[in-house]
């Protein structure tokens, strides 16, 4: 037997984006369903880093204080290490923001946190166990989700559609968006090893010639990214897990005495990165944001806080229409025109690193040397403000207007 839902706006996908989109719209006064696939946020190996863009949504929504009461760690400036050399490349501390820094948390912390928020709100519901699996067309028009659940088959009808599932989108596949493909040169294997009080200070990343690794300080542990090119883990597992370490250790000698827990390779993920974005993010009744709509690439780790941005633009732009009734394909070709330029911006920026930077590294031969712009950091530190504005506050950050301010 399949139960029916009548709802204003379904969205599918609790991640950051569908899941601070279904806050917004409930505070506003818009009845919405989100569709969670798994049973609860706790997965690992997601993005952890709050950027200040999304701090400040915190603070003009009036719950940054209660916000930041959560176990969090603040990253104020990001540096890397290139061969020998370390220069810091990101100075936070004079962004024009509430909070000048980077908050590492983990991502289902912050997610219970959104949806603790959004509960307050009568016209609020989260479906966990939900897997959505196609859409509803009527005449055209998508005019709800069906998804399979825990108890059985569920129908969700709505005005609005919106596809946040990832960049994996049944949503946008369903509806058979066009999908650009950017590129990427790398994967990437991530895992957990033990962090203690006298090793080092984190840097964003350590960069030796074929080898690069980032590391997130999360106070008990390290959360670590060894870069791999493209297509490669296989050829790393056949290596065997001792080839492995050795090369984890090589690169971060303080970390050879723990690379042993490291005892199998189900403790190391494959992170498959893509580049894309869809030709275009709508059909009539449905709306794909976040990575359904644009993967990035975890360079700069703003995917997360580019994914709650469009979920703020959805809010402003959409919001007002859901209440006075149903949305229009201008309506919804509003949205994608408001976040076209930063998307596209950011996977420019991200392109251009992955094949100037990352690409040479990991695959081409030759010399390591620090690229000339970070010399140019090093030279003169006020130059460290731009990729902080870049990466911090990202390309055109919004700000919350429906509804009004608390």
């Amino acid at each position: 037997m399949t139960e029916t839902i009548q709802t204003r706006c379904c969205i599918a996908g609790g991640g950051p984006a569908g899941m601070m989109l279904g806050f917004l719209l409930a505070r506003g006064g818009i009845d919405v369903v989100v569709l969670e696939k798994h049973k609860d946020f706790l997965r690992d190996f997601r993005g952890d880093t709050i950027h200040p863009s999304t701090l400040e949504l915190m603070y003009e929504l009036g719950i940054l204080d209660e916000f930041l009461k959560r176990p969090h760690q603040k990253v104020t400036q990001l540096s890397g290490q290139i061969g020998r050399e370390t220069v810091t490349i990101a100075d936070f501390t004079h962004l024009p923001t509430h909070c000048k820094f980077i908050a590492l948390m983990p991502q289902w912390d912050f997610l219970n946190f959104i949806a603790e928020q959004a509960r307050k709100n009568q016209g609020f519901q989260l479906r966990t166990q939900a897997k959505a699996t196609g859409l509803i067309d009527d005449a055209g028009r998508i005019a709800g989700v069906r998804a399979s659940t825990a108890d059985g088959l569920l129908e969700i009808r709505a005005d609005l559609t919106v596809g946040a599932d990832g960049r994996h989108s049944t949503v946008r596949q369903s509806a058979g968006l066009e999908v650009v493909d950017l590129g990427a040169p790398m994967d990437v294997m991530w895992m957990r090893l033990s962090r203690r009080e006298d090793d080092p200070g984190q840097t964003f990343g350590h960069v030796e010639q074929g080898k690069m690794m980032v590391m997130l300080d999360r106070e008990d542990y390290w959360q670590c990214a060894f870069v791999i090119p493209k297509g490669t883990a296989d050829a790393v597992k056949r290596r065997g897990l001792p080839a492995f370490r050795e090369e984890v250790a090589t690169l971060e000698p303080f970390l050879r005495d723990r690379v042993g827990e490291l005892q199998d390779w189900e403790q190391v993920r494959v992170l498959t990165v893509s580049v894309d974005r869809l030709v275009s993010w709508s059909r009539p009744g449905l709306l794909c944001i976040g990575d359904a709509a644009h993967a990035m690439s975890p360079i700069g780790g703003v995917g997360i806080n580019l994914a709650i941005q469009d979920a703020v633009a959805t809010a402003n732009i959409l919001g007002p229409k859901l209440l006075r009734g149903a949305v229009t394909e201008e309506d919804l070709q509003a949205v994608e025109r408001r976040r076209t330029f930063p998307t596209r911006a950011t996977q420019s920026l991200q392109v251009a690193i992955q094949n100037n930077v990352i690409r040479r590294v990991l695959i081409d031969a030759g010399p390591l040397k620090l690229p000339w712009p970070l010399r140019l950091i090093r030279a003169i530190p006020y130059l460290r403000r731009f990729p902080a504005r870049a990466v911090g506050m990202g390309f055109r950050p919004e700000h919350v207007n429906f509804p009004a301010f608390v």
